[in-house]
């Protein structure tokens, strides 16, 4: 496959506003609540499912590429980027319809717990836009320059994808 720089260049731009909205939308879901009448408060071991299964499926991908299997290697990737995606939507939705969750333990587990969620989340904003961008490039046959950002992109992801169901779980018995 022939590089294709001018539509990498464009998805980049779109994973810039992808990104920016993205954030925008989680800096405002603790501030602005949205009363549709329905109780979402199912939906956070529904989130951790989608985390647990996009860190499993990042598994599996990057088995498969390392294994040489790269079409097998692209449709984990799919499968993960929709769970992630999924996720996102959904955590989005559940945060701007309902009253945040407080952590209550003490001591060394509330340390814990804080250091889990704060990498957490500061990855998880920090990696969206460089998944998007390491997708951009193997999308657009620049499987080299793909190579080298996925080395470090991908255990941050996996990171992010494996620390959301630890918080989910660590917070669990105070939903």
């Amino acid at each position: 496959m022939t590089p294709n720089i001018a539509l990498e260049k464009k998805l980049n731009r779109w994973a810039y506003v992808v990104s920016a909205a993205v954030l925008l939308l989680v800096g405002l879901m603790r501030s602005v609540k949205i009363d549709l009448g329905v109780d979402f408060s199912f939906l956070p071991p529904f989130h951790a499912s989608l985390n647990a299964l996009a860190a499993i499926i990042l598994v599996v991908a990057f088995w498969h590429i390392k294994n040489g299997r790269v079409e097998q290697h692209r449709k984990a990737i799919y499968a993960a980027m929709g769970c992630s995606a999924l996720f996102l939507v959904s955590y989005v939705l559940y945060h701007f319809t309902t009253p945040e969750t407080k952590y209550g333990g003490e001591g060394t587990m509330r340390m814990v717990y804080f250091f889990f969620l704060i990498t957490h989340v500061v990855l998880a904003a920090v990696i969206l836009p460089f998944v998007l961008f390491t997708f951009t490039r193997a999308y657009t046959g620049q499987i080299e320059r793909h190579k080298k950002m996925a080395r470090w992109v991908f255990p941050l992801w996996l990171y992010v994808a494996i620390t959301g169901p630890i918080c989910y779980l660590m917070l669990k018995p105070y939903y």
